[in-house]
């Protein structure tokens, strides 16, 4: 189940509130309308958005949006309910047989675990299990590697852009010293494109760069223990072993609050804890 992650926009506006505030306390709201200049957003954008036309295919510059609202949602998997999900098909399987387990693909939602469980309905073997699924976490790795590379080539070449905007306006600066009214246009092309470039580098790309490949790893770890599941299952281990094996992956503290009874922890902080 996926839900929003607050976080991602509360740090992002926080950022900005931040800035606006420092530039507000200081030289007030004519001040603030300083920091605004039409040519330095044209250079930074509009060079950004060149060199990742140059970079990248057209398919790839697509998914740019699709990936960014990655890092505002969160899958909320819980460890203990998978657990106890296996911990079911395990006796079902003991009891009933391995086949009876397509009975329970309705209640399913996840379609890593049915792929798992039709591939051990089947038959195959737990190695030949493993290296199937296993294959398709090193695509999903590589289809999400693909897709923040993007934001990351973006955290690099916005702050770069800042500096040739910078350069520029030093080159106007200098050609028109003659003219002192023209000083203070040129000096802040120079500096706001810096600072246009930067805080989108520092406040945007990089950051969700970072939440993604997070997030990746988080599901890399969901997936592992899938596969635990999935094997066990089919070699008819005994379910509390299953349980065991699978409680492995758990933090102390997730184990105390599932026994307490308590709300299950969810995944990323029995991950950090682990």
């Amino acid at each position: 189940m996926r839900k929003r992650d607050i976080l991602t926009p509360i740090g992002i506006t926080l950022g900005f509130i931040m800035i606006m505030m420092a530039i507000l306390t200081n030289s007030g709201t004519e001040g603030f309308i300083s920091f605004l200049d039409v040519a330095s957003i044209f250079i930074v954008i509009g060079g950004l958005v060149a060199s990742l036309l140059i970079n990248f295919k057209m398919e790839q510059i697509k998914l740019t949006i699709k990936v960014m609202k990655e890092a505002f949602y969160q899958d909320n998997q819980r460890l203990p309910e998978l657990i106890q999900l296996f911990i079911k098909l395990s006796e079902r399987a003991r009891r009933e047989g391995i086949l009876a387990l397509e009975n329970e693909l309705d209640n399913v939602d996840d379609p890593f675990i049915k792929k798992g469980i039709l591939l051990a309905v089947d038959g195959i073997e737990p190695k030949v299990i493993s290296d199937i699924m296993n294959a398709e976490i090193t695509a999903m790795e590589d289809r999400h590697y693909k897709g923040r590379i993007i934001l990351e080539k973006s955290g690099e070449y916005a702050p770069a852009w800042g500096m040739i905007g910078t350069l520029i306006g030093l080159v106007l600066m200098l050609n028109s010293l003659q003219d002192p009214s023209s000083l203070g246009p040129s000096m802040a092309v120079a500096l706001l494109t810096t600072l246009y470039g930067t805080v989108l580098a520092n406040l945007v790309f990089i950051p969700m760069t970072n939440k993604l490949e997070i997030k990746t790893e988080e599901e890399v770890f969901i997936k592992q223990i899938i596969i635990e599941g999935v094997i066990g299952v089919q070699s008819g281990q005994n379910p509390r072993i299953l349980e065991e094996k699978l409680s492995a992956f758990l933090s102390e503290e997730v184990k105390k609050s599932d026994v307490s009874g308590k709300e299950s922890t969810p995944v990323e902080e029995s991950i950090n804890e682990a």
